[in-house]
């Protein structure tokens, strides 16, 4: 009789599951959640007072054909990158999306700053940094995407010190629903479950 192997689990190193999965140093995560949401929530808000933002695109449109430009030096290292933004541009997506960069910005700081869907919301906001950095922005982008991924790797205890002490309990993940999703026999309430 063959015997299935069991899957194999490796654990974490316990440096790992101290800061990205122990609620302990959730504090550690907090100044660092604070400026990032700061930061995305003040850049946002720039652009949506910004006519060139909220109203045309044209700021968004400006910073695309520079990005777009090869000589005398290609500002984008990537051509498939500079064909995708050269699409945007010639379909004048930027009349639309540059509202979804303004609104994206400003729903990531307000999430990061609550403490509410920290992981998703740093992902975005990593997700955004990449794309300005694949522009040719450097800024301080490539220090955000850092930040941003700390806080993902950390999506269990960023949020602790903020509204994801409950809802991830209530609303629990993808593979383990939360108590206002789950059948009374497989999720426990908050006030029952271990600290």
């Amino acid at each position: 009789m063959k015997t299935s192997p069991q899957p194999a689990v490796i654990t974490d190193p316990p440096l790992a599951r101290l800061l990205f999965g122990d609620v302990r140093l959730a504090w550690l995560w907090l100044p660092l959640r604070l400026w990032l949401g700061w930061s995305w929530l003040t850049s946002g808000w720039g652009k949506f007072q910004n006519s060139a933002w909220i109203d045309s695109g044209t700021a968004l449109k400006g910073y695309w054909e520079r990005a777009v430009v090869v000589e005398p030096r290609a500002v984008m290292s990537y051509d498939w990158y500079r064909d995708i933004i050269q699409f945007m541009l010639n379909a004048e997506a930027y009349t639309w999306f540059a509202k979804v960069i303004l609104f994206g910005e400003i729903a990531i700081g307000i999430a990061l700053i609550l403490g509410a869907f920290v992981g998703v919301a740093a992902f975005f906001g990593g997700f955004l940094n990449w794309n300005f950095v694949m522009a040719g922005s450097a800024s301080t982008n490539a220090l955000l995407f850092a930040i941003a991924t700390g806080l993902v790797l950390a999506w269990k205890t960023a949020g602790w010190i903020g509204l994801d002490r409950w809802l991830l309990q209530a609303l629990g993940t993808p593979w383990r629903p939360g108590y206002l999703f789950a059948g009374h026999e497989h999720a426990e309430e908050p006030s029952r479950r271990a600290a």
